[in-house]
């Protein structure tokens, strides 16, 4: 509430998240959709505004390679509700309820997704002018591509957000990607106390900060 009187964040903040998608038509996001307006007013089919995606009007499915990154999981929704729901006394409020979210799907029904559609994931995110990526997923060992994308994005200005992890682990011994990578803001959960989640990962050097999870 004290942050809100400083700025509840501004349309013109782009936040990608990078997930299971988005429901894009949810009452409390649907008004805070990135939209492609030259996809929505352009030709059924075709690639209106020539970034190589054809009729991405709501972002994109990398997980079925088809347009529109829609939500058949809950996870993505649910970031994107914690960060820019809407103000408007429907279900819960977001941190910063007056950005705009792009929906990009790179995992699928079951949460599993690889590594190089969330390499395309992060170069459409930047390409579509997110400012803020979103990424709290994670698993693998480390990737010098999937490293590379994520470098080539905040060379460009963007804030790469990832989640340490919940297997209550010190990062700092036991790496964890995307969130051990270079530059990268790596966000631990805490509970209702101000403490570390009993599931938390968490790193002197490689956890960045905690939030409510």
């Amino acid at each position: 509430a004290e942050a809100w009187k400083i700025s509840e964040g501004s349309p013109e903040v782009v936040v990608a998240v990078i997930d299971s998608g988005v429901d894009y038509f949810h009452p409390d996001l649907r008004n805070n959709i990135a939209v492609n307006a030259a996809e929505k007013n352009g030709r059924t089919g075709g690639d209106d505004d020539g970034n190589g995606y054809v009729d991405d009007t709501y972002g994109y499915d990398f997980f079925n390679d088809r347009a529109n990154g829609y939500d058949d999981n809950g996870h993505g929704t649910h970031c994107a509700g914690i960060i820019a729901a809407e103000k408007n006394a429907i279900g819960v409020r977001g941190i910063a309820p007056r950005v705009k979210i792009l929906p990009i799907k790179f995992l699928g029904k079951d949460g599993s997704g690889d590594t190089a559609d969330a390499i395309r994931a992060i170069d459409y995110a930047v390409a579509r002018g997110a400012r803020i990526l979103s990424n709290s997923w994670g698993g693998g060992g480390a990737s010098p591509l999937l490293d590379d994308a994520i470098q080539r994005a905040i060379n460009k200005g963007a804030i790469f957000v990832a989640a340490a992890g919940n297997s209550a682990q010190d990062n700092d011994e036991i790496e964890n990607y995307p969130a051990n990578y270079p530059n990268v803001v790596s966000v631990g959960s805490s509970d209702s106390r101000d403490a570390r989640s009993s599931f938390s990962n968490y790193g002197n050097k490689s956890v960045k900060l905690f939030a409510p999870g």
